[in-house]
């Protein structure tokens, strides 16, 4: 059953190696390349948001694996999808360089 008070993140939302054809909706400034389900999921635990992430295929590029979060709707779709990739980056920023 489709539950209506829940929005859904795909990572490819959120992926700067994607084009906005292929599915990215956030400027290319506040993506990560090839976000996962951990970082997204650690994003939304830093902005108190309850997230529930599943695997998946992302309906525009039906042969690459993908995944996305289930989230609360909170405010406007766009601007929880921008601050999600906002916090990604700085999680991003704070982990140390593999050698």
């Amino acid at each position: 059953m489709k539950e209506y008070d829940r929005f859904v993140v795909w990572l490819d939302y959120l992926d700067s190696e994607r084009k906005r054809g292929e599915g990215r909706r956030v400027p290319l400034d506040s993506c990560v390349r090839a976000p996962t389900l951990d970082e997204v999921v650690q994003a939304c635990r830093r902005l108190n948001i309850e997230a529930q992430p599943q695997g998946g295929f992302h309906p525009r590029a039906a042969r690459r694996p993908s995944g996305y979060v289930s989230i609360k709707k909170t405010g406007r779709k766009q601007d929880v999808i921008v601050a999600i990739a906002r916090e990604l980056s700085r999680i991003r920023g704070s982990q140390p360089k593999k050698v």
